[in-house]
């Protein structure tokens, strides 16, 4: 295990009921707030007008800035930037999934710098300050309700970038599973996807080959996040299971999981965004297709890695008579038979992608790669893995 800071100051509020609070815990920091959220699903479920309810009771004015798309774009952060500015607004509040919650921290950032609020997102700038954000969640998926972590889309560049700094961690996160029943059968399965791949980058990148602790921990989450999406989608309303599902995402993505592991890389995440940049695929749906592309090309370096996975949490994998390629190679079908089952793509002709795009595609990743400090992922490279996902 390697040395490690385990810092986390995100306030957690879970479980029934705990939505009208969101008044009382964004009063502590302001009384103006820009209020961040998607299309229009939380006027038609009930959830913005609750969410109103509780600022206004508590006395705070806000400001609407819906709008926020799967992908979010940097347009829609930089207009929700002018009218914090314009309003002199003093927090945000953000209702919604991963994208409107990292919508809501770029907001924050970019609010009190003259700079464009790009400039975090390709190394030019560090965050220096930050308004406070509070978040309710509304889709058990990118953890951002728990971490320092944000990702944006420039639709000029054709770049989906991710940025992470200590002081981007929301103030307070409000998790109610209820609110996660109506989330259709699709977008359940590719936010345990994503919950999925959050730790799998962890478990396979990193280089300490000593960490019983964090393995333990990575599977169960890896496990919990199929059993609980398998439980979502039989029954929708299950509380538990959209309970233990929202949880597990939000404990792959706070800092938990790579404690002690020292470095490690997301090249998965690193060539999936070049999907969602290019073709505005759901997040989740590209990370189904490249999972199975990088685990295949990544067991041609160590089998053994993606065997001892699959012996944790597979039983029909935990087999003396399995060699450690035959394990791994079971591993991987397992995770791409899942996505299947749950009707995730596991292909990228099935996003509509064909073999003679994968050079743009692989172009598009580079830049990321460098960015992200991923030196050995090439052009060809990243061509060769995305030539394992047809």
């Amino acid at each position: 295990m390697q040395n490690f800071v385990f810092y986390n100051p995100t306030k957690i509020l879970f479980g029934r009921g705990t939505i009208p609070s969101i008044g009382a815990e964004t009063a502590a920091f302001s009384r103006n707030v820009l209020l961040v959220y998607g299309q229009e699903s939380i006027k038609k479920n009930g959830l913005y007008e609750i969410v109103t309810s509780s600022l206004k009771q508590a006395k705070i004015s806000f400001v609407d800035h819906g709008g926020v798309q799967s992908n979010p774009t940097l347009s829609h952060v930089r207009q929700g930037i002018a009218l914090v500015k314009e309003k002199n607004l003093g927090a945000v509040v953000a209702v919604g999934g991963g994208s409107v919650l990292d919508s809501a921290k770029a907001i924050g950032a970019g609010a009190v710098v003259a700079h464009d609020v790009w400039k975090f997102f390709t190394g030019k700038k560090s965050v220096k300050a930050t308004l406070p954000v509070m978040t309710i969640l509304t889709l058990a998926a990118a953890g951002s309700e728990m971490n320092s972590g944000m990702v944006l889309t420039n639709e000029e560049t054709n770049e989906k970038f991710g940025f992470g700094h200590r002081l981007l961690y929301p103030k307070t996160s409000i998790l109610d599973p209820e609110v996660t029943f109506t989330v259709p059968a699709n977008y359940t399965a590719y936010g345990a996807i994503d919950a999925i791949s959050h730790v799998l980058e962890f478990y396979m990148t990193t280089r300490d080959p000593d960490t019983p602790v964090q393995d333990r921990l990575m599977e169960g989450l890896i496990l919990n996040s199929i059993t609980s999406c398998d439980r979502c989608l039989k029954s929708p309303c299950d509380y538990n299971a959209r309970a233990n599902l929202m949880w597990t995402a939000t404990l792959a993505l706070n800092g938990l999981t790579a404690a002690g592991l020292g470095r490690v890389g997301f090249p998965m995440h690193m060539i999936e965004h070049s999907l969602s940049a290019l073709y505005d695929v759901p997040h989740g749906a590209g990370l189904s297709v490249v999972i199975p592309g990088w685990l295949r090309w990544y067991s041609k370096k160590n089998p053994g890695r993606i065997a001892s996975l699959g012996r944790h949490i597979f039983p029909e994998t935990d087999k003396e008579s399995l060699s450690e390629i035959d394990a791994a190679d079971k591993t991987i079908l397992f995770f791409q038979n899942w996505f299947q089952k749950t009707k995730s793509p596991t292909t990228l002709t099935e996003l509509g992608i064909a073999k003679k795009e994968i050079p743009q595609i692989a172009q598009n990743s580079l830049r990321l790669a460098r960015i992200w400090r991923l030196k050995n992922y090439s052009q060809q490279r990243v061509e060769n893995i995305l030539s394992l996902c047809l």
